[in-house]
C-alpha cells in the first residue's frame, strides 16, 4: 500500500491516502527508519522498504501491511 512518511512537530507521521488515515509513528524497528517495521498509534504495523538514511521527507512508498500471527489463526 502507498504510505507517506512526514516529519510533524510531535515526530514522524503515516499517512495512507487509500484509508484516509493519518496516525502517529509510535514505534520504530530499525534506528534508521528504512527496512523495518513501524507501528503507528492505531496499532498497524507496516515494512517499510530499504531507503538510504538520509532520505528527505515527506516521502511516499510501497509498504506492506503486517498482519498479526495470533489474529491471523483466529480467522483461519
Amino acid at each position: 500500500m502507498k504510505v507517506t512518511i512526514r516529519r510533524t512537530g510531535n515526530g514522524l507521521s503515516a499517512y495512507v491516502p487509500k484509508k484516509d488515515l493519518e496516525e502517529p509513528i509510535v514505534q520504530v524497528e530499525n534506528e534508521g527508519l528504512w527496512g523495518g517495521i513501524v507501528v503507528l498509534r492505531n496499532g498497524w504495523r507496516l515494512l517499510l522498504p530499504d531507503l538510504p538514511k538520509d532520505t528527505q521527507l515527506p516521502v511516499t512508498v510501497e509498504a506492506k501491511k503486517m498482519v498479526d500471527d495470533a489474529a491471523q489463526r483466529k480467522t483461519s
